[in-house]
């Protein structure tokens, strides 16, 4: 005898669940596998790598040298476009608005990226929602110079004439808001200190007064003055790092001074428009990172001042993050404001 039943709503709902979970399930995966197809069909035409500043910068150099080398192996031209202004915020804002295709990439840099937002309130991006982390390209160290006649041979020593000269000495600003500026104003903060700052639009008036003598000290990044102090124009003091540099060897770093709190490097990274397919992101990060990795890139940046850094995207979401929130607590505690 045939006896009809009724389904249970428990077991219906269940069935509809399960019914739901492998047509999710079917579409992640054709999505997954459309996306994988997509990234190695990636790039079908030129790619514009965006540097936010003129060219011939350290930044510019390097981009060139990627953009070369990532045209080799993404058998597709990969161009470099100089989008300069507002201290590399313009550019940036480029970036951050272009399509999120892979087209469009750029140079990130700790100006406009991790200092922008905190310094420029109505900066017109956020760094932290409209772009999308790629890799951590270089780091190149920054250095405490003086000019030769300060009597200072060290950092202590340095900070005991300030104590006993308050508002005396003087310290070039390479521009506002840069991580030279910010190393700045951190040591005043860490020590104590009273020094006068004196504002400049660039990092070469700024050296070029110091070793004149019409300001005492400067915070730098190292290849800019390198050949400086090879000439004994300026003094170094200390590297802003948690080691000392390869190509000044004999400078203690701040830490080794008693202010390991006071540091901080340039760096170029490299990003997309927030939005950029993941397959996209993690197969310009896998080859970018194989070509950091090269001799030749490397002595290339070492002749930069430059030290390769690489690793994975999220690496450098949690470095930018950090950076951020570093510098931004700096901004507020010195009252610093854009000019």
């Amino acid at each position: 005898m045939y006896i009809a039943t009724r389904s249970s709503p428990i077991r219906t709902q269940l069935s509809a669940c399960l019914t739901w979970l492998a047509v999710v399930a079917s579409a992640l995966v054709a999505l997954n596998v459309n996306m994988v197809a997509y990234a190695q069909d990636y790039p079908n035409r030129p790619v514009k790598l965006v540097v936010p500043y003129p060219p011939g910068g350290g930044t510019d150099i390097a981009a060139r040298w990627v953009a070369g080398k990532l045209s080799d192996v993404l058998k597709q031209n990969m161009f470099v476009d100089n989008l300069p202004g507002a201290n590399g915020n313009l550019g940036t804002d480029y970036i951050a608005k272009a399509a999120p295709d892979g087209y469009v990439i750029g140079m990130a840099t700790p100006g406009p990226v991790t200092v922008g937002r905190s310094l420029y309130p109505d900066l017109p991006y956020d760094p932290q929602k409209d772009l999308e982390p790629i890799i951590l390209a270089n780091e190149s160290p920054i250095v405490l110079a003086v000019n030769p006649a300060i009597s200072a041979k060290s950092l202590k020593e340095l900070v005991a004439l300030a104590k006993s000269k308050p508002g005396k000495l003087t310290a070039a600003l390479v521009s506002t808001g840069s991580v030279p500026h910010l190393l700045t104003e951190m040591l005043k903060m860490s020590a104590g200190i009273n020094i006068l700052d004196v504002p400049y639009k660039g990092g070469a008036p700024a050296t070029l007064d110091v070793i004149s003598g019409q300001v005492d000290m400067l915070f730098s990044v190292l290849p800019l003055i390198l050949p400086n102090i090879k000439a004994g124009q300026l003094r170094p003091l200390v590297i802003a790092s948690n080691t000392r540099s390869p190509l000044l060897p004999d400078v203690p770093t701040t830490a080794e001074e008693g202010y390991g709190d006071v540091t901080g490097s340039a760096w170029n990274g490299i990003v997309a428009p927030a939005g950029t397919p993941k397959a996209i992101i993690d197969r310009l990060n896998e080859e970018t990172s194989q070509i950091l990795m090269t001799p030749d890139t490397k002595q290339r940046f070492n002749q930069l001042g430059m030290e390769s850094v690489g690793g994975t995207p999220e690496d450098f979401a949690k470095f930018l993050q950090a950076e951020s929130q570093k510098w931004g607590k700096v901004i507020a505690k010195a009252h610093l404001q854009a000019p």
